[in-house]
């Protein structure tokens, strides 16, 4: 039998926007219970320790500027962030051309660059009229979410190059081909992380800074503070509402509790038992935000020879099936660390190989873009976050056509005494550790309100019986 406990709030999930929420409330007086289906906390970020005590993330790992409640967060516990190496010269590959370059501007032809920057500033022009807390009521709603993303790099870019760079793009920060989701979602989460500039950048954008000791440090520190209120290996398979109490069932213990936080991925929420069952609008939402498809690859060598040949590891290319890299060695220098990622189609189709065809692969990859001493891995580790049981897939989740204006309001209303969090429900940086952040912050404000209307509530019904 279930062990059975009673607290005041009890929340599903051990990652940032969880435990977020549950510090918020435990500071408010708030008796919380943290229920985490994995043996560790962090959800979407993930520490991976080599022999020699070098840390590397394997999953989210970078902040930018704008992105201040992961500052706040990194000075209140005590980390330290460091810049991501970025000195020296990117590379950029097109077909069998290979080009380097310093800045934002890549040496490619003069008609491709302006083909790209009237249709980036025409996206960004757009994307500032989509309301990141309602997406579905932007002035062009229905017909920007009746098409994809792909349609509109078609219509939108003439020549082929400027089209390939918008993809890259869509891999690079969705994980998923522009033909997977609505230019609306395109435009709404391009805001929410203030322009594709921003989102796309290294120096003064979203990969600007790593943390010190590797980001899971932070769901750690958070984690220490709640103490044994977290229970790892505990997955929820039931939630139940009664009255004014939710049941919250794990392969253990039962959690009953005034309100519940859901603060999991939507493919995970989904997988769980509601009784009374949620809504069909909730339900329906949930059944449309499929995660994205990512393979994160840490390829180690006994120095960063890149360094030494001018370059910064940063490597952009049209043909996978790594497209994307970034030099990921720790503040020393040493060792040397390439970031490899596979991303959308290129993950999905990699994901179903043995793991050593895959590593020679990314390998192949990093030989084509730096040279034969890419070859000569010392150490190597790589995640496939859609194989992961208890995530199902990464960066986040995407809205298919027609998602957001016929079910986006769902997406952060409660039902009854369950509240939901997570990255994808945020605002503002929707999809990253931040956005992670606000809506735990968001979340707990929710319980908090909620508590405070009983309790007046409960104050006028007095009022009136003593008058009565």
């Amino acid at each position: 039998m279930a062990e059975r406990i009673e607290t005041d709030v009890v929340v599903v999930g051990a990652g940032l926007a969880g435990l977020t929420a549950a510090c918020r409330l435990t500071g408010e007086g708030r008796d919380v219970v943290v229920m985490e289906a994995r043996d560790r906390v962090g959800g979407r970020t993930l520490n991976h320790t080599f022999a020699d005590g070098t840390v590397v993330e394997v999953g989210g790992q970078w902040i930018g500027p704008t992105q201040r409640r992961m500052e706040r967060l990194v000075g209140e516990l005590g980390l330290e962030t460091f810049p991501t190496y970025n000195t020296g010269e990117h590379l950029l590959q097109f077909g069998s051309n290979r080009a380097r370059y310093r800045g934002t501007i890549p040496p490619i032809n003069p008609l491709v660059i302006a083909d790209m920057a009237q249709a980036q500033a025409r996206f960004d022009r757009m994307a500032t009229r989509v309301p990141v807390e309602a997406p579905w009521t932007a002035p062009h709603a229905e017909a920007w979410d009746t098409q994809t993303f792909e349609t509109w790099i078609r219509r939108n870019a003439v020549t082929p190059k400027a089209r390939e760079l918008f993809r890259l793009y869509s891999a690079a920060v969705f994980a998923a081909e522009p033909g997977d989701f609505s230019l609306l979602h395109a435009l709404f989460y391009t805001h929410s992380g203030g322009g594709v500039d921003m989102l796309a950048g290294t120096h003064g954008g979203a990969q600007q800074d790593r943390i010190v000791g590797g980001s899971q440090l932070v769901a750690m520190r958070l984690a220490e503070q709640l103490g044994d209120r977290v229970h790892r290996s505990t997955p929820v398979r039931r939630i139940e509402q009664r009255g004014d109490r939710v049941f919250v069932l794990g392969e253990a213990e039962l959690v009953v509790a005034r309100r519940a936080i859901v603060a999991i991925p939507p493919t995970l929420a989904a997988r769980i038992v509601y009784d009374p069952p949620l809504p069909g609008f909730r339900d329906q939402l949930l059944q449309r935000l499929p995660a994205g498809s990512v393979i994160k690859c840490n390829v180690v060598y006994d120095t960063p020879f890149w360094r030494e040949d001018g370059l910064t590891g940063q490597a952009t290319r049209d043909r996978g099936p790594v497209k994307i890299t970034f030099d990921n060695s720790p503040p020393s220098g040493t060792p040397g660390i390439l970031l490899a990622f596979l991303e959308g189609e290129e993950a999905r189709k990699l994901s179903r190989v043995p793991g050593d065809q895959r590593r020679a692969a990314v390998l192949s990859s990093l030989v084509d873009l730096f040279g034969a001493r890419a070859r000569t891995a010392v150490d190597y580790v790589e995640l496939d976050w859609s194989a992961e049981e208890w995530t199902r897939g990464c960066y986040g989740a995407h809205f298919p056509t027609g998602a957001w204006t016929q079910y986006g309001r769902a997406l952060r209303e409660p039902v009854g005494r369950i509240h939901w969090a997570g990255a994808e429900l945020a605002t503002v940086w929707a999809g990253y550790m931040d956005g992670a952040v606000q809506s735990g912050e968001r979340a707990a404000a929710e319980v908090l309100d909620s508590d405070r209307e009983a309790a007046a509530t409960r104050g006028a019904g007095a009022g009136t019986a003593t008058g009565s």
